[in-house]
């Protein structure tokens, strides 16, 4: 089996056991918590040590933390975190934007005022080959986002580049997408025309959806479907993620299906308390606690459950079914 990276080092695929594939430690402003937050490090780590032990303790047992530039990723802090605690941390490389790149690419790339080849491409590749920055830590995956806006300049930049990434170092991919644009459907195309594996691909936020229309057609292109924002009923009441996925294994597709919460120990996006009002079963526990349960007790057996759990993500870092 391929060896994959995380926060401590090279694990086998075959040892990453039920992974979430898409949950965040930390989603920060981090130049605006440097100017303006309350932020108590050391509490901040503690508390991300015992929330991961505890999800470690419900059998889960790694996590994809696609952390980019443009959420505040700090890789020295996951590191530390990681060594505490028995759960593998996976982390990605890319960029998190809805319009355009980060002014220090803005300047520099094909056909810009200092025209060389893509800076962002040889950024993803160390992060991936050698590290990121001095941490010695190697991302293991690709991360990019397509919202509401679509297919700015910026955001094909961005996803190009990682298309191109993933093309020179065999890294599979999370992209943020939309479904209610069904805006996966665009990430397929773009990815496709860079030469990308589409089945290393995870469209993220599908599980926002119940249009099991579009998401097949995403799985028939040979894509994995992130069901990935369980405790998020503001957005799409819990009742109907289940019953989407259970639809979807009635088609036929429990080999394109992974879950995860999309949660993280602290979120600077919203505060605490709005949090707790509007979603207070968006946390690590969810799916382990009442996810899995609810897709049981619909019909899926335990055979669908580790399918979606530890199948899937271990195929899409090129292991065996």
């Amino acid at each position: 089996m391929p060896d994959v990276q995380t926060a401590t080092g090279p694990v086998d695929a075959d040892d990453l056991g039920r992974v979430l594939v898409h949950e965040h430690v930390f989603v920060l402003g981090e130049e605006h918590r440097q100017n303006y937050g309350a932020w108590d490090e050391e509490h901040r780590v503690a508390d991300a040590v015992t929330r991961l032990n505890e999800l470690k303790s419900l059998g889960i047992d790694t996590i994809l933390d696609p952390t980019v530039l443009g959420l505040g990723r700090y890789i020295p802090r996951i590191k530390r975190i990681a060594e505490q605690v028995d759960l593998n941390i996976v982390v990605a490389t890319g960029i998190y934007t809805y319009n355009d790149v980060p002014f220090q690419f803005h300047y520099t790339g094909p056909g810009l005022m200092f025209d060389r080849p893509e800076p962002m491409v040889d950024l993803f590749v160390k992060d991936l080959t050698e590290g990121i920055a001095a941490t010695g830590v190697r991302a293991a995956f690709l991360k990019c986002a397509i919202e509401e806006p679509g297919l700015t300049p910026g955001v094909e930049r961005v996803m190009r580049a990682v298309g191109q990434s993933s093309v020179r170092t065999g890294a599979p991919i999370t992209v943020h997408t939309n479904p209610h644009t069904e805006s996966g459907l665009v990430a397929q195309r773009v990815l496709s025309e860079e030469g990308v594996d589409l089945s290393r691909v995870v469209i993220g936020h599908s599980g926002d959806s119940t249009d099991v229309d579009y998401l097949s057609k995403l799985a028939e292109a040979g894509s994995f479907l992130g069901m990935d924002r369980f405790g998020l009923d503001v957005l799409l009441p819990f009742e109907d993620r289940i019953r989407t996925i259970v639809e979807l294994v009635r088609r036929g597709y429990v080999g394109h299906i992974t879950i995860a919460h999309d949660a993280a120990c602290f979120f600077d996006w919203i505060s605490e308390q709005d949090k707790a009002q509007a979603a207070p079963r968006w946390h690590y526990r969810h799916i382990s606690e009442d996810v899995i349960p609810a897709l049981l007790d619909k019909g899926l057996s335990e055979d669908d459950i580790d399918t979606i759990l530890v199948k899937n993500p271990r195929r899409c870092f090129g292991g065996a079914a």
